[in-house]
């Protein structure tokens, strides 16, 4: 037990700066949480509601849903189901649902299936169902079971410590940055702050709080404020920003409705998360190789030392920047082959809105990771050498 306390003490020497950074980072997230909460407000319950409850296929009474060839083999039809619920106000009641199966919603279910209703109830006590969708999850926890074991097996102790880093961003996102944004905060700031917590939090919780992680650290900070000042000048000169974004038009109603969210920032603040994992990974991967060369050879100087740095960073440039972009036309792969099928002209399709967005959000991403580059070096160089 006495030697299991001085291991655990020496542990803690060792690692202090990186236990106090990531305990202020904990307060820092706790307080985050707490401010962005939503405010509790008493309502009235509606007299006519709908829920999403999980239910269970036991019977299928009618199926009319086939395979339409013209649709690419999509199915189309309607069935009626009995589903028994599992969950909510109405769980372990049997009710008839109706499934409406089209080529873009919906799939055929059968018996032993479980799928998600739309149960509504009515103000005189009633209530229906319709199949909202096919119940997806227990596939999506088997896909990420397989993602967390392949990381885990392959990276080991390191694997895990990501995992805990995407845990953390995952967080940050969904607990602070979107319920900041939805009550107002400003875009750009709040996204920036955000993001840069992140990089902070994951590289202490990768490397340690040493002189390699900290010069990561700068080095993603710099690299993603530089990829959103250039998306800003570009949506300046294109005379574009976060209101022609695909899908916007629902916050736009929520904002003219009473909604502080801030929109014009929105194309900016996507391009900025997008970068920021890739700007990781060159940022760390420089600060680590530079600090093998001085390794290696103490006696180089700084300017051997960027030198260095450069010539590593660009090997990195090409495939990263090929990454980010394919990463963009890919996310907009079924846009891109519908204007290459209505035959726009070079004219039309060089002004749209669309392509301007992803032009944009790609080529801002890859400057944020291109300029990382020479500032990691430069940064890894001055820390490490003393000429």
């Amino acid at each position: 037990m006495k030697k299991n306390n001085i291991s655990a003490k020496r542990w803690f020497c060792e690692n202090k700066a990186t236990v106090i950074l990531l305990a202020v980072c904990a307060l820092i997230f706790a307080a985050g949480c707490i401010l962005a909460a939503p405010k509790a407000e008493d309502s009235i319950p509606a007299e006519e509601y709908s829920e999403y409850e999980r239910a269970k296929i036991t019977s299928v009474l009618t199926d009319s849903t086939e395979r339409d060839e013209a649709s690419d083999g999509g199915w189309r039809g309607e069935q009626l189901l009995l589903a028994e619920v599992l969950t909510g106000q109405y769980k372990g009641e049997t009710l008839m649902a109706s499934n409406f199966v089209g080529p873009l919603y919906g799939v055929p279910l059968y018996e032993g299936d479980t799928a998600v209703l739309i149960i509504s109830t009515y103000s005189n006590g009633d209530h229906t169902a319709t199949v909202f969708e096919f119940d997806r999850l227990v596939p999506l926890a088997a896909v990420i079971g397989l993602f967390l074991l392949a990381a885990i097996l392959v990276g080991g102790k390191t694997g895990a410590k990501s995992l805990l880093g995407l845990l953390i961003t995952l967080a940050s996102l969904f607990f602070i940055l979107l319920p900041a944004l939805m009550k107002g905060a400003p875009t750009l700031p709040t996204v920036f702050g955000i993001c840069a917590y992140i990089a902070v939090v994951s590289l202490a919780i990768l490397g340690g709080v040493q002189k390699k992680t900290v010069c990561a650290m700068l080095g993603t900070v710099s690299g993603t404020a530089l990829a959103m000042f250039f998306g800003l000048m570009a949506q300046s000169l294109a005379r574009i920003d976060g209101l022609r974004v695909t899908d916007v038009e629902p916050l736009l109603q929520l904002r003219q409705t009473g909604t502080p969210i801030g929109l014009t920032g929105l194309l900016v603040g996507g391009v900025i998360i997008s970068a920021l994992g890739a700007v990781m990974d060159v940022t760390m991967g420089i600060s680590s190789s530079l600090f093998e060369v001085s390794a290696a050879n103490p006696e180089l100087g700084r300017k051997e030392l960027f030198c260095s740095g450069m010539n590593i960073g660009r090997d990195m440039v090409g495939t990263m920047t090929n990454t980010l972009i394919l990463a963009f036309l890919g996310s907009s792969f079924v846009l891109i082959l519908y204007l290459y099928s209505i035959g726009l002209s070079s004219h039309q399709l060089l002004s749209s809105a669309y392509l301007a967005i992803e032009v944009i959000s790609g080529i801002s991403s890859s400057i944020g990771v291109i300029l990382s580059i020479p500032i990691t070096a430069f940064i890894t160089a001055y820390a490490l050498a003393k000429k």
